[in-house]
C-alpha cells in the first residue's frame, strides 16, 4: 500500500513538472521563436503625414527703375511685404503660398541694362549682373515712356527669371508709395501666375492624391496628358520605313538629338535622368488604312482613326525590360508609295500643320510624305535624308507636353520671349519644378500611410530592418522636402522629394513583405495541431487526474474531522 502511494506520488511530480517546463519553458520559447519580427517604424510621423499641409514659399524682388517713382515714394524704399494664400484641397490637405516681395530701386548698373536697344537685349544683360536663384524672381518697373516694350505691351517675360513691367499712367496716380503697391499688386501676382507657381498647377500635380474638380478641365487634361513624376524616363526615336523597296531613309538621329534634344535634357537633369535611343523598323505599318481625299488628291487619317494607330506599331517596338522607368516614343512615319502623300485631319477636317499627334503618356507620331522626292526617271529604291530640323522641332514641342512644361495662357498685354537653343526658358523650369516637387510629395506621403496602414491590419507580415530604415529615410526626406519648400529653396526640396518616393516605393515593393501576407489563421491551426495535440493531451489528463485526487483527498479529510 505504501509503495503504492509512493508511486501514484511520483507519477503526479512527474505530470506537473513536465508541465511546469511546457509552460514556463516550452511556450514562451515557442512564442518567441516563431514570433513574426517586425522593426520598428515612425507610426506617430507617418500619421502626421497623413494630414498633408503644404507651405510653398516664393521670393519676389520688384525693381523701380529710373522714373517710375517720386522723390517722397523712393524715401520709404526699399520695403518688404509679405502676403499669405490659403486654399483647402480636402479634409487631408491644405496649401498656403506665401509671397515675399521686396521692393527697391535698380543701381546704376541695373539702369546701363534697362537702357539696351531691346527687351531681349535688356534680359540678357540683367541676367549677366546676378542669376536670381532657383524658385525667385525679379520684376522691372520700367517708365511708361521706355522703348523696351511696344506699345500695345505692359509685361515682357524672357528667358530668365526676370520680367519687365511697364509703369502705366494709373500707377502713378497716387502719392504714397503704398498707393503704388496698391496698383502694383494684381500685375505683379498676375506675373506670378505665369512665371511662377499657380494654384491650378499645384492642384494638378496632386490629382493622385485628390479628386480634381470636374469644372476644372484643363487642369485635368494637362495633368492626364503628362507622364507621372518619376526619377528617371527612357526615350526611344523609331523610324518606321514601311516601303524600303521604294525608298532608302537616312536620318541623322544621333547629331540631331545632340543639337536639338540633349540641351533640353540637360537643362532638366534637375528633375530626372534620361536615357535615349533609336532605332529603325523595315515594313512597319500603321495597322489602319487611311482614306483618299480626292478633293486634295491626298490620303488622310482622321481624328478618330488615331486612337487605333497606337497598339499595332507598339507590338513592333519593343522595350526596355531591364528598366522600370517610362518609356516615351518617337515615331517618324514615312508612308509607303501607294498612300503618298499621307496627311493627318483634325476634328473640323482640316490638316494639321505638323502632320502629327501625341497619345497622352505614351509619344508622339509624325507623318513624314517622301513622295516629293519620287522623279519621274527615279530609279528605286530612292536614297531620301531627311529634314531633322524639322522633325526634331515637332518631337522637341511634344517631348515639352509629355514632361508636363505646360505653356500658361497669357493675359493681355503680356508678350513671353520665344524658347531658346536649350527649349526651356529658366521660369518653365521652375514651374516644372515647383510641380514634381509637390507631386513627389504628396506621392511618397500616400505610399507611407498606405504601407503603415497596411502593415498595421496585416499582423503576419513580417518588417526587416531593412524596411524600417527605408521607411524612415523616406519620413525623414518628406520632413525635409516640406521643410525646403517652406522655407522656398526649392532645388533642395526637389532633391528631397525624389529621394523621398524612391525610399517610400523601396519600402512599399520589398518582396520580403509577401512572405507571409497570405497566411491565415486556419492554416495555422492545421500545422500547429498535429505537433501540440500528442503533447498537450496527455499533460492535460494528467493535470485533471492530479485535481480530481486532490479534491477526493480533501473531501476524505472533511469528512474526517465531521
Amino acid at each position: 500500500m505504501a509503495t503504492t502511494e509512493v508511486e501514484r506520488r511520483r507519477g503526479q511530480l512527474a505530470s506537473l513538472s513536465i508541465a511546469a517546463v511546457v509552460i514556463i519553458v516550452g511556450v514562451p520559447l515557442w512564442w518567441r521563436t516563431t514570433e513574426t519580427y517586425r522593426a520598428w517604424l515612425p507610426v506617430s510621423q507617418i500619421n502626421e503625414l497623413a494630414n498633408l499641409q503644404l507651405q510653398l514659399s516664393a521670393d519676389v524682388e520688384v525693381v523701380f527703375a529710373r522714373g517710375t517713382v517720386m522723390p517722397e515714394q523712393q524715401k520709404k524704399v526699399p520695403l518688404t511685404k509679405t502676403q499669405d494664400e490659403e486654399h483647402t484641397v480636402d479634409e487631408d490637405t491644405a496649401l498656403r503660398y506665401r509671397y515675399e516681395t521686396k521692393y527697391r530701386t535698380a543701381n546704376i548698373m541695373e539702369e546701363d541694362a534697362l537702357n539696351q536697344p531691346s527687351a531681349a537685349d535688356a534680359d540678357l544683360s540683367l541676367h549677366t549682373l546676378s542669376e536670381s536663384s532657383c524658385g525667385s524672381l525679379v520684376v522691372y518697373v520700367i517708365p511708361e515712356s521706355s522703348s523696351l516694350l511696344p506699345e500695345d505691351v505692359d509685361v515682357y517675360i524672357g528667358q530668365r527669371r526676370t520680367a519687365l513691367l511697364r509703369n502705366g499712367a494709373q500707377m502713378r496716380v497716387g502719392r504714397t508709395i503704398e498707393q503704388l503697391l496698391a496698383h502694383l499688386e494684381p500685375r505683379i501676382r498676375q506675373v506670378l501666375k505665369v512665371m511662377s507657381f499657380s494654384h491650378t498647377d499645384i492642384t494638378a500635380a496632386l490629382s493622385g492624391r485628390v479628386r480634381l474638380s470636374p469644372g476644372n478641365k484643363e487642369s485635368i487634361a494637362d495633368s492626364m496628358r503628362a507622364f507621372k513624376s518619376s526619377p528617371g524616363y527612357e526615350i526611344t526615336f523609331s523610324l518606321l520605313n514601311p516601303d524600303p523597296k521604294s525608298h532608302r531613309l537616312h536620318w541623322d538621329i544621333e547629331g540631331a538629338v545632340q543639337t536639338y534634344i540633349q540641351p533640353l535634357l540637360t537643362k532638366l537633369s534637375p528633375v530626372a535622368n534620361f536615357s535615349i535611343d533609336s532605332q529603325t523598323l523595315y515594313y512597319a505599318m500603321l495597322g489602319v488604312n487611311p482614306r483618299f481625299d480626292s478633293s486634295r488628291n491626298a490620303y488622310t487619317l482622321n481624328s478618330d482613326s488615331l486612337a487605333h494607330v497606337i497598339n499595332p506599331v507598339e507590338a513592333r517596338l519593343g522595350s526596355n525590360a531591364a528598366s522600370s522607368n517610362p518609356v516615351l516614343n518617337f515615331l517618324l512615319y514615312a508612308p509607303d508609295a501607294q498612300h503618298s502623300p499621307l496627311y493627318i485631319q483634325d476634328r473640323q477636317k482640316q490638316k494639321v500643320p505638323s502632320n502629327a499627334f501625341h497619345s497622352p503618356r505614351w509619344g508622339g507620331i509624325m507623318v513624314y510624305n517622301v513622295n516629293s522626292f519620287y522623279g519621274p526617271e527615279a530609279v528605286f529604291p530612292v536614297d531620301i535624308n531627311i529634314d531633322m530640323a524639322k522633325v526634331m522641332g515637332v518631337f522637341l514641342a511634344q517631348l515639352r507636353l509629355l514632361l508636363g512644361v505646360q505653356s500658361s495662357n497669357t493675359p493681355p498685354g503680356f508678350l513671353v520671349a520665344p524658347c531658346s537653343s536649350t527649349g526651356l526658358a529658366d521660369w518653365e523650369l521652375d514651374r516644372l519644378m515647383w510641380s514634381r516637387s509637390v507631386e513627389n510629395v504628396a506621392t511618397a506621403a500616400t505610399t507611407i500611410t498606405s504601407l503603415a496602414q497596411l502593415l498595421d491590419q496585416i499582423g503576419n507580415i513580417v518588417i526587416n530592418d531593412n524596411i524600417a530604415e527605408q521607411v524612415s529615410s523616406a519620413v525623414t526626406s518628406l520632413q525635409l522636402a516640406v521643410a525646403e519648400l517652406e522655407a522656398g529653396n526649392l532645388g533642395f526640396a526637389l532633391q528631397y522629394s525624389k529621394e523621398a518616393i524612391l525610399a517610400s516605393e523601396r519600402a512599399f515593393f520589398d518582396p520580403s513583405l509577401l512572405h507571409l501576407l497570405y497566411f491565415p489563421d486556419d492554416q495555422k491551426f492545421a500545422i500547429y495541431i498535429p505537433l501540440f495535440l500528442p503533447m498537450c493531451v496527455p499533460i492535460l489528463l494528467s493535470l485533471l487526474k492530479i485535481i480530481s485526487d486532490a479534491r477526493q483527498r480533501r473531501k476524505e479529510r472533511q469528512a474526517k474531522k465531521d
